[in-house]
C-alpha cells in the first residue's frame, strides 16, 4: 500500500494536476481554433481567392496542395493562437 499511497500523493500535487487540467483545455482550444480556421476563415478565403482547397493540386506525379492546405492551416492557427493568448 505504500507505493500507491506514494503515487497518490506525487499525483495529487499541484503540478501534475495543473498540467493535466492545461492539456485538457489546450486539447478543447485547438477544437475551437481548428474549427474557426476550418468553418470560417478558409471559406473567407476562397471567397476573395477562388478555392481555399488545394489538395488536387500536382507538380508532375508529386501532390502537393495537401501540404500547401497543411502549412496555410498551421499559419492560420499560429496567427489566431498568437492574436488570443500573447496579444491579450
Amino acid at each position: 500500500m505504500g507505493v500507491i499511497k506514494g503515487f497518490k500523493d506525487f499525483f495529487m500535487r499541484g503540478n501534475v494536476v495543473d498540467l493535466a487540467v492545461g492539456v485538457i483545455i489546450g486539447t478543447a482550444f485547438n477544437q475551437v481554433v481548428n474549427s474557426l480556421v476550418v468553418d470560417i476563415i478558409t471559406p473567407l478565403i476562397g471567397l476573395l481567392g477562388g478555392t481555399p482547397d488545394f489538395s488536387a493540386l500536382k507538380i508532375g506525379p508529386v501532390t502537393i496542395g495537401k501540404f500547401i492546405n497543411a502549412i496555410l492551416n498551421f499559419l492560420i492557427v499560429a496567427l489566431a493562437i498568437y492574436s488570443i493568448i500573447v496579444l491579450s
